[in-house]
């Protein structure tokens, strides 16, 4: 049987664990080759080792995404390797400080931005040509409702998915026109590490595994979506469209 996502290279970033991760072997399963980015050797060896268990492959990139200059090193590669890019998913980030905003540093406050928004930036930079080569490269960028709720004592990164919220639509403006398709995808409450570290108390059994999450953002990556500039609600299952405040 055909896999619907053969012979397709996807890059996905924060790949070690969590959502990145059973991400990335979501994909792997469905046939594409994945590229993975994270900061940890190891995990992206255990990754390497379950996507070859499903019978895929993948090529590990040790990166830290605050290195830009790596990012394009990357984009350079990939080009040179396979000449397109079909999938990104933009999933790396850090949850940041939980205070009140006037007890945060500037630098704490400036490290959460350069991994949620400026890394993100200079990804859609360097990969929006490859993608562009691709017959239908499809972009996704995980976000969280901390965005639009404007979430208390963790303002940077309520800050800074808001901005990659609206850096994500209007790349899909610019890109209206082409085969490229952007979207957002926002996981709600997952049993993850980064939900663990903002609430301790919660019983991560009540939470659904990033394993199911996962398969709800392979759909957004294959040809046949033709949405773009799209919110999708994990919680809800519903696809959303922005608009302005009442």
């Amino acid at each position: 049987m055909t896999k619907p996502l053969a012979d397709r290279i996807a890059l996905v970033t924060g790949a070690s664990r969590g959502i990145g991760y059973a991400t990335a072997i979501a994909l792997a399963k469905a046939g594409a080759h994945i590229v993975a980015t994270a900061r940890t050797q190891g995990g992206l060896e255990e990754l390497d080792d379950e996507i070859r268990k499903e019978g895929g492959s993948a090529t590990l990139v040790p990166l830290n995404l605050t290195d830009s200059d790596g990012i394009a090193r990357l984009g350079a590669g990939l080009h040179e390797r396979y000449g397109k890019l079909d999938i990104l998913v933009g999933n790396a980030g850090v949850l940041g400080p939980s205070s009140p905003i006037g007890h945060i540093e500037l630098k704490t406050f400036n490290d959460v931005m350069a991994v949620n928004v400026s890394a993100n930036f200079q990804l859609i930079r360097c990969m929006e040509p490859l993608l562009r080569q691709s017959d239908a490269g499809r972009a996704v960028f995980i976000t969280s409702g901390a965005a639009n709720k404007a979430t208390a004592y963790v303002s940077p990164y309520a800050a800074s998915k808001a901005a990659l919220e609206t850096l994500a639509r209007a790349w899909a403006q610019e890109t209206a026109n082409t085969k490229l398709r952007v979207n957002l995808f926002n996981p709600g409450p997952v049993r993850t590490r980064m939900r663990a570290t903002l609430m301790p108390g919660e019983d991560p059994a009540t939470l659904d595994t990033p394993e199911q999450v996962a398969e709800y953002i392979v759909p957004l990556c294959a040809p046949d979506w033709t949405e773009t500039g799209k919110f999708y609600d994990y919680k809800t299952r519903t696809l959303m469209s922005f608009r302005a405040p009442a």
